[in-house]
């Protein structure tokens, strides 16, 4: 399994209706994506609380590039449409669970 975690940071004033938009449009997307065994969404809870992660779990690399392609491990995946919310395009990172609990 392979955890790869989606990270943004979203204009001030506009932090309720992304997190809205990734519950409601890109998490169902995911969970219908080949490969994906879950996810979810993280907001930062510092102060700004501009910070925003998607956390999902896939079953190997193959699922991985299905979904974002050959470049999946630098390649973080939006919709056009997401852009307008965001200080800069995301970033993502990848993971393998050492154990599970």
């Amino acid at each position: 399994m392979i955890v790869r975690i989606w990270a943004a940071q979203v204009l001030a004033g506009h932090v309720d209706q992304f997190c809205a938009l990734l519950v409601s449009e890109v998490l169902p997307g995911l969970a219908e994506a080949d490969g994906c065994l879950g996810g979810e969404v993280l907001r930062s809870m510092t102060d700004d609380g501009h910070r925003v992660l998607v956390v999902t779990r896939w079953r190997d690399e193959a699922a991985l590039r299905l979904y974002a392609g050959p470049m999946w491990r630098i390649r973080p995946v939006w919709a056009e449409g997401e852009l307008r919310y965001l200080v800069h395009p995301p970033e993502v990172t990848h993971y393998r669970p050492l154990a599970t609990g």
